[in-house]
């Protein structure tokens, strides 16, 4: 599962200014960070579903997400 994040969703994330980061996969859940633009999104629920959909498409299986944004300390000035 960090291989499909790092090699399929981060660069497809990338390409709209966000980023993506693998923390783990139990149980069928999957942790990820959001950073950059997805760290700010008002959508990030859609990405989630999203991602959520890829998975199932690519792997075969449902999983759950969890997700944590983590902002550039700038921003919150």
């Amino acid at each position: 599962m960090e291989r499909y994040v790092r090699e399929v969703l981060q660069p497809k994330l990338q390409a709209d200014g966000g980023w993506v980061e693998y923390v783990s996969f139990e149980f069928n859940t999957l942790k990820l960070i959001f950073r950059g633009e997805c760290s700010k999104c008002l959508i990030l629920d859609r990405c989630i579903e999203w991602i959520k959909s890829e998975v199932k498409r690519d792997m075969g299986f449902d999983i759950d997400v969890e997700s944590e944004r983590k902002k550039p300390y700038f921003w919150d000035k």
